[in-house]
């Protein structure tokens, strides 16, 4: 799908003022919830995808190493912990947080492009949805 350059102009924080202050703000959001009790595991943007929501996100959280997945798991048990507790990190370890880099998207991305090209040459779906 190809998107206009009115939109990449409007989503791309480098251009847009809103999309910046938007990006800091998940960031910052991002960043008071996400330390594990042993290692320093932050949450992360790609952490906000569900699984069930599309089967490309499960198909993808698949296909990744097992520790990847476990520490996606460990980062999420966390923030939902400290969210229950209603308690953020300390501003010290807030700094250190990574909330953009990426684990997930080119993964995503590669399970996308799979699912186009089965499409294009009518093959069936990899995965289908079947209600027990």
């Amino acid at each position: 799908m190809a998107t206009s350059k009115l939109v990449r102009t409007i989503l791309d924080p480098n251009k847009n003022w809103f999309a910046a202050l938007h990006k800091k703000t998940i960031s910052d959001r991002l960043t008071k919830y996400g330390r594990s009790i042993i290692l320093l595991k932050r949450l992360r943007y790609d952490d906000l995808y569900d699984p069930m929501e599309c089967l490309d996100i499960k198909e993808a959280l698949n296909r990744l190493p097992r520790e990847i997945v476990d520490a996606r798991n460990q980062r999420l048990l966390r923030a939902m912990d400290l969210s229950m507790k209603h308690e953020y990190l300390p501003k010290d370890l807030q700094a250190q947080q990574t909330p953009f880099r990426s684990y997930l998207s080119d993964m995503l991305a590669l399970v996308k492009r799979e699912r186009a090209e089965r499409e294009a040459f009518g093959a069936l779906p990899l995965q289908q949805r079947t209600i027990p």
